[in-house]
């Protein structure tokens, strides 16, 4: 039994399950729907770890960068980075070794190598305050992370996972060798199942579970830090994204986002209060707008700030007195008595499938589980792309689907990859869809999403399984509302119908 539906729960469920365990996954929320979609949607190695040191890390999280962006070119691709050189801040020679190191310290097969650039004639340079002369240019990669969640809870289901959301694990009692569990539904009566082992990832609460639901005592911590994110009308109007240096020399990025968009974050400030009522403060938005007042031409406000979204990420306790310091490397502890219970502490998204697979593995050990991992050549749900190209893809999608509206096409393609075809169905014409709920939003989506993909409210569709409801701000949800209220039932019953499902 996995405990917490992120990145982390979803990863090891898929995993566990491909290599023959029987699992069930159960999240109290819905999945992502805390740390895992509150990112900064970046599959990185982590540039700035460098000044720690944390050199495994960054070698490990370059290495799973490649793996990833071969795994579900759908919702992941490359995005190119600026960082404009600022001389009172970190010396040319420095950025450029950190820059050397980053293309050298594992195999690069998606993405370009670093390089210097005159931001005077580069088309990032325009966006810019005059006196930003040089520049440098460097590769990751840009993910939907609350998708990428999801994705990873359909392949464990294809693959005989039980997951169950709105699910919340109340209590591990001792029971012969393995474990009761007493799990706790929004609605209805109280579950109790039975596992040889328990793996406890749930994020923010995973110390919090080990004391309060289990008669365990963890030997590792985490230090909860929370980073925000605002979003503003868009900056500039190239595929370019920025990193700039604070003169705390804290990180920021600014990234294109949803065509209409720029994303700005993160912020890094310790947190100790409910992990499921996280906000940002005014404090943080000021930073966030000050820091990209001093970078670009175009001056923001707070008042100009569309959305903003914060996640705690649970990083594991280090001796670093800020923040920004804290490692974002993980470790695995296993407690053999009195029964198997793996939990998991810290990690970050570019390294949950390596995480995934090093628990399945360790969990072998206590399980007799022999078989050998999986997937690292593996492709995520929808990531089965026609030459692993998405612009090979978009065009068959073209030929196929000439009636879809283009941005809608777009918005598919990207979401859906191959399994489009599970939305779309039978569909030859835009009337085939369905009633339009919502501004590009039809019922055949809605009822995929639901029957498919564990989504149960408005905010499931419209922020995690999309990012419609950043386009829809002004728009009367109530038609969207009154949808779900009336198929609820039906859908409910398509679900248990598909494998995994109950």
């Amino acid at each position: 039994m996995v405990v917490g539906g992120g990145v982390n729960g979803t990863g090891i469920a898929r995993d566990a399950a491909g290599r023959g365990l029987k699992v069930l996954l159960c999240e109290q929320d819905d999945l992502a729907a805390h740390t895992s979609s509150a990112s900064t949607k970046l599959i990185h190695g982590g540039l700035r770890y460098l000044e720690e040191f944390h050199f495994s890390l960054v070698r490990k999280a370059l290495r799973e960068r490649e793996v990833l962006l071969s795994s579900a070119p759908h919702i992941m691709r490359p995005l190119h980075f600026i960082m404009p050189h600022d001389s009172h801040l970190r010396p040319a020679w420095m950025i450029r070794a950190g820059l050397f190191l980053y293309d050298h310290l594992a195999r690069r097969a998606h993405l370009a190598a670093s390089a210097s650039i005159d931001l005077r004639t580069h088309i990032a340079g325009g966006p810019l305050k005059a006196g930003y002369r040089r520049g440098f240019v460097y590769s990751d990669g840009w993910v939907d992370d609350a998708r990428l969640v999801v994705l990873n809870a359909l392949d464990a289901q294809a693959h005989g996972a039980t997951v169950l959301t709105r699910v919340r694990c109340e209590r591990l009692t001792p029971a012969g060798a393995g474990w009761s569990a007493t799990l706790r539904p929004r609605a209805g009566a109280a579950l109790v199942v039975r596992a040889r082992a328990v793996v406890n990832t749930s994020g923010p609460w995973v110390s919090e579970f080990v004391r309060q639901a289990t008669p365990v005592r963890a030997a590792h911590a985490v230090r909860l830090v929370k980073g925000s994110h605002i979003v503003v009308p868009r900056l500039f109007d190239h595929r370019f994204a920025y990193i700039f240096q604070n003169e705390d020399r804290r990180i920021v990025f600014a990234i294109p986002y949803e065509h209409r968009f720029t994303l700005l974050g993160t912020t890094d400030v310790d947190y100790r209060g409910d992990p499921a009522a996280v906000r940002i403060d005014a404090a943080e938005i000021s930073y966030l707008c000050a820091l990209a007042n001093r970078y670009f031409r175009q001056q923001i406000t707070p008042a100009e700030v569309v959305w903003s979204y914060s996640g705690v990420r649970p990083l594991l306790q280090d001796e670093s007195t800020d923040p920004m310091s804290v490692t974002r490397d993980y470790a695995l502890e296993l407690d053999r008595e009195p029964a198997p219970l793996l939990s998991v502490f810290g990690g970050k998204i570019t390294t949950y499938r390596k995480l995934s697979e090093d628990a399945v593995t360790l969990l072998g050990t206590v399980l007799g589980s022999p078989a050998a991992p999986w997937t690292a050549t593996a492709t995520l749900p929808g990531g089965d792309l026609p030459e692993g190209s998405f612009a090979v893809f978009l065009r068959a999608l073209e030929r196929r689907y000439p009636w879809l509206p283009a941005e809608l096409r777009r918005r598919y393609a990207h979401a859906y990859g191959t399994r489009l075809t599970r939305v779309l169905g039978e569909a030859r014409s835009l009337a085939d869809l369905g009633t339009q709920i919502l501004p590009q939003l039809y019922e055949c989506e809605l009822r995929y999403l639901c029957r498919e993909e564990f989504a149960h409210t408005s905010e499931d569709i419209l922020w995690r399984r999309s990012k419609l409801g950043l386009h829809l701000q002004e728009a009367d949800l109530t038609p969207l509302e009154h949808w779900l209220q009336s198929h609820a039932a039906a859908l409910a019953h398509e679900a248990q119908t598909l494998p995994g499902g109950v």
